[in-house]
């Protein structure tokens, strides 16, 4: 789990978990979330996530955050966009049509870098995390989005047991332990998902997708 690995995740083209369509539970969620057209939406280990390119068609602008530079050129590069780069504490900006992508660490960004956005959607970050970071996750990245920031997240659980991560399952126990403190946490959706389906996670008897409402305090 350190940073080569997802480097060479993405230069071996080993990705399973990006998705060739935006995710279903985001679409069907995301409007009862009541988020305004313009605002800002962070999405943290973003991948070349077609979700971010959803959200700004809704008139989000969308921060996202992610370790491979090659994943991030990937994404403009998939959508013919050129963006412009610049340069922070943060890493390496690119920012094109209303998506700006962070090319760095997540757990590099702070407050001030957060500052502005009003929501979150989190589909592949916290189960991507082994238990040891996902305490540390939520605890320092999501402590430092605004009050009042709503999120959408969605997570996995099989049985752990059958298999390492990740992604990891992570249990509602968990997700409420994690978040609670400092975030309201509402259960929007639990489904089985059928072994032919794409996503579906080799070597696991029983695999299952939750979908939580955020809503920070």
């Amino acid at each position: 789990m350190q940073p080569d690995f997802w480097h060479q995740r993405w230069a071996d083209n080993q990705i399973g978990f990006h998705q060739s369509a935006p995710t279903p539970l985001l679409l069907k969620h995301w409007p009862a979330l009541g988020i305004t057209p313009g605002a800002q939406v962070f999405v943290p280990l973003a991948g070349k996530s077609l979700d971010m390119a959803w959200l700004a068609s809704q008139g989000h602008r969308v921060l996202g955050v992610e370790l491979s530079q090659l994943a991030v050129e990937q994404f403009f590069a998939e959508h013919d966009l050129q963006p412009g780069i610049h340069e922070t504490k943060y890493g390496r900006h690119y920012v094109a049509s209303g998506i700006e992508l962070i090319c760095g660490d997540a757990f590099a960004l702070d407050a001030d870098a957060l500052r502005d956005c009003a929501a979150v959607f989190d589909r592949a970050a916290l189960i991507a995390l082994p238990p040891e970071l996902r305490e540390r996750y939520a605890s320092e990245l999501y402590a430092s989005l605004p009050t009042g920031s709503r999120g959408l997240l969605v997570t996995l659980e099989y049985p752990q047991e059958e298999r390492p991560g990740p992604p990891f399952s992570v249990t509602e126990d968990e997700v409420r332990a994690v978040y609670s403190r400092d975030w309201q946490v509402d259960l929007l959706d639990r489904r089985p998902i059928p072994p032919e389906h794409p996503g579906y996670v080799g070597g696991v008897s029983r695999l299952d997708t939750a979908t939580y409402a955020l809503r920070k305090r």
